[in-house]
This record gives C-alpha cells, structure tokens and sequence, in this order.
C-alpha cells in the first residue's frame, strides 16, 4: 500500500504578486486550470489509490478540503499545524500517524511544484517503491539540465541511470555558479526534488536515531491535539517546541541505505518568475501570455493578467516579467526575479497590505471584496456559496447596509429572520446580533456598505459559527 502525504504549508513570496501569505502558491494556478495543490493530490491519487494525508497550515484548512473536493477528493486526512515548522516535523507526524501499518510506504511530496511528464514521474516512482518495500529510504532526483544555482543537489557514485534506484552519496547545498557548472558537466549530480518514499517503519527507526526529542514532541502534538470539524488540529505547546528543520537536514543526511531514483519529468519547484515562463507555453519568440495578455516586439517574456477587465500590453520587451492582479503590478527583470522576496519585505516594511493579502479574501462560506475603503466607510461585494452561512455575530463599532444583486439570501437581524431576493435590501443597526447565509442552490452575492468609526475585519462578537472559527477573530 502507497500512502500519499503532501506538504502545503508555508506561504513563499517569490511569485508575489499572484502568490502571498493569505494564498500561498499551491492553492494558486499557474500552468493550467487547476491550483497546484490540485494537480499534486490528482496526481498522487492515480498512483496510490488511498486516502492522502495533508499537511497544511489552520489558515488554508478551508482552501485546501475545498480545492480537494472540487477534484473529487474528499475523504482526505488533514492536519493542522499550529505554525510552520519545516519538513521534519511535518513528515514525521505523517509517519507516527500511520504507526499501526508498519509496512506502509509514504510517498512525501511538496503541493508546490510542477510535473509535466507524468507517465516519466509515474516510472520513477514504481521503481522508488520497490526499493522503499525491501527498507531504503528513497529520494527523487531530477535530471538538471542547466547549471542551477536554487536548486540543492544529490550527489552519485556514478552517471545515473533513468528510474533505477542508485546509492545516495551526499546531499549538497545550493551551489555557487562555478561550482553548479561543474556539478553538470561531471553528469553524476541530480536536484534534489524534495520528493521521498519509504516504509513507516524505516523512516520511524531513521528519525529515533537522529531526531528522538522530535520524536517525542510529534507524539505528544497528535496525543493533545483532536478533531476539529473534518480535520485534526495538532497540539500548540508541543509543536511549537519542534525544531525548525528540512528533512533532509535532521535525519536523511544522517541515515544509511539512501537510494536515489532519477527521473526527467519536465520538474519544476516554480520558484520564480522565470520558471513559471519556462514551464509555460512560448511562442516562436519565447513569450509567454496569460489573461487578457498581449505582446509586440517582445522576447522572452512572461505577460500574465488575472483580470480580464484590464488588458495589459507589453511592447519591444526583453526577458521581462509582467504580472498584474487586481491590486498591484510586478514587473522585473528575469534575471533579477530572485529580488522578488525582497521587494515584499519592503512592502511589509511600509505597512502595505498588498505585501500579504489579496484583494479578494477567501473565506470558508465563500469571498469578498472591498471595492472602496475610505475613513469612515468601506464597500464590500461578498459572495457566499451554496450552503455557505456566515458566523452569528455582531459589530462595536460599524453598522452595514446590504443589497442582494444575485441569488437569495437568509437575513437574521436580532429576533427577525427574512429572505430576501435581488434588489432587496436591509439594514444592520451597529450592535444588532446578525447573520447571511445562503439555503439556495445558486451562489449568493450582496453589496455591502459599512458606516463607522472602526471598520477592522476583527470588529466582531462571534456567537455562533459552524465553522468553529470562535478562537480566530480575523478570519470573520
């Protein structure tokens, strides 16, 4: 039996501004119609055919069991980290819960990268789990085929050989350029895909050996978390004490019987700006369009739009990157693309709130959008999804004004429940006990005007919600 564990936790800044900390890359589309969270759990569920087990973060537990419903996965395990802890912790509390099937194999893999060649990658992984069964710790590496200065290494004895399992000689560290060109040229290293296979027994021994006060934690955080809707929510105190490490540096760097799988599968990490151009489709110039995109004179450039509303138009362009979303525009040298992460923290660093959220915030019952903010005002177009109920709840400092503009909604003000239909509106008296939800089958959207002297999204009295969200203010 294969189990698949995918890692979507963290919120990497190097594809801001369409990636970001309120919706991180997995959970974005880059290459096709699906997120790559999506296209990870589909691919992974063609192999393995059982249940997945994932690894996120309490903020995307709604956007990850949607996104996998969406794609007809829905009986996947999902745990909750407290807080970003790295790959260690997180492969381990995969590993401890699966104990009790000590001849399982774990496939690990990130939600974050892209595949292009799955029928390669489906090859590379039978011949990984024939020797995870017989007790080698297994790792992916990927045929390089430029010098690579981002990527990690994995070093062999000898050439490698496509899809047969060869001895790991060492893990080696983001390279310098001269050192990343000889690495290529003398055609026995692999990057490090960050991809692993093994029995849940191996990897259980291999962890008591280097990491057994990571051990204990990882225990004791699945011992005092519990259930929380449909998912586990780990324990705080004992994650929290878990030291913050890859993998590969707390036990596979530590560890006998390591075999190494190669494969050429048209992998990328899309860790910048020119990997998502050079894992797109080009034209005869190496342009690559996205959206409501278009290019004259350009080469080697990457245009994309989220919003069909504003064209975007590049002319006499070289090697360029314009990315545009609703609320703000990138453009950068492709060369220079590495500097994305630090133009975000400049934008922390100016309190610009574009630096970690969208426009658009999603929610579990659905999304919003604010359409105008000004000091003692803000204009909001929410839309709630079939199903979808906001909390029970009230406001100290705001009162709202709703008009439904599609679908039907379920309207309780204190003691009056009313349902209301397009071009209907009502209006919310600051202090009264309200809620929205939506019992049709069509999704439901409102304008909502608020009026106050605070308009914080944490203004808010929860006293009911069946999202369980009582202990998170911001995500009303």
């Amino acid at each position: 039996m294969i189990i698949p564990v995918i890692l979507a936790g963290g919120a990497g800044t190097r594809l801001w501004p369409a990636s970001r900390k309120s919706h991180p890359k997995q959970f974005t589309s880059f290459t096709g119609v699906r997120t790559l969270f999506q296209d990870t759990a589909r691919r992974l569920d063609g192999l393995c055919r059982s249940t997945p087990t994932v690894i996120t973060g309490d903020a995307f537990r709604f956007m990850a069991a949607e996104q996998l419903d969406d794609i007809g996965i829905a009986d996947a395990t999902i745990l909750l980290e407290p807080e970003g802890r790295n790959t260690a912790p997180a492969v381990l509390v995969a590993a401890l819960l699966h104990a009790k099937t000590p001849d399982a194999v774990l496939l690990v893999s990130p939600s974050d990268h892209a595949i292009a060649d799955e029928d390669a990658f489906a090859k590379a992984i039978l011949a990984g789990h024939d020797a995870a069964r017989t007790g080698a710790l297994v790792t992916f590496g990927i045929q390089p085929t430029r010098p690579e200065t981002g990527y990690g290494y994995l070093e062999l004895s000898m050439p490698p050989e496509p899809c047969v399992p060869q001895p790991l000689r060492a893990f080696v560290e983001k390279p310098s350029q001269p050192v990343a060109e000889a690495m290529l040229a003398g055609c026995r290293h692999l990057w490090n895909a960050g991809i692993f296979m093994f029995r849940v027994d191996t990897i259980l021994k291999a962890y008591d050996a280097a990491a057994p006060e990571m051990v204990s934690l990882c225990r004791a955080a699945l011992a005092t978390g519990g259930a929380d809707l449909g998912f586990f929510r780990l324990g705080a105190e004992a994650w929290s004490r878990c030291a913050d490490i890859s993998i590969d540096h707390a036990v596979m760097e530590r560890a006998d019987a390591l075999q190494v799988v190669p494969v050429s599968c048209g992998w990328s990490d899309l860790g910048s700006w020119r990997s998502v151009r050079d894992t797109s489709a080009c034209d005869a110039q190496g342009n690559a369009l996205s959206g409501a995109a278009t290019q004259i004179g350009c080469k080697d450039t990457l245009i994309k739009t989220t919003n069909t509303a504003k064209p975007v138009v590049g002319i006499g362009l070289d090697n360029v990157a314009v990315i545009a979303t609703d609320d703000a525009v990138l453009v950068t040298h492709l060369d220079s693309c590495e500097q994305v992460k630090h133009a975000v923290s400049h934008l922390r660093a100016q309190a610009v709130p574009q630096a970690d959220a969208f426009q658009i915030c999603h929610r579990p019952w659905g999304h919003y959008e604010t359409l105008s903010l000004g000091t003692r005002f803000q204009v909001k177009r929410i839309s709630v999804k079939p199903g979808g109920k906001l909390s029970l709840q009230s406001h100290f400092h705001r009162a709202e004004h709703w008009v439904v503009v599609e679908g039907s909604a379920h309207v309780t003000v204190d003691e009056t429940v009313r349902l209301m239909g397009e071009n209907q509106s009502i209006y919310i008296p600051l202090g009264a006990v309200h809620r929205l939800e939506n019992r049709g089958k069509v999704p439901l959207t409102l304008i909502e005007v608020q009026s106050g002297a605070y308009l914080g999204e944490d203004d808010i009295v929860r006293y009911e919600d069946i999202y369980a969200r009582v202990d998170d203010r911001a995500l009303a």
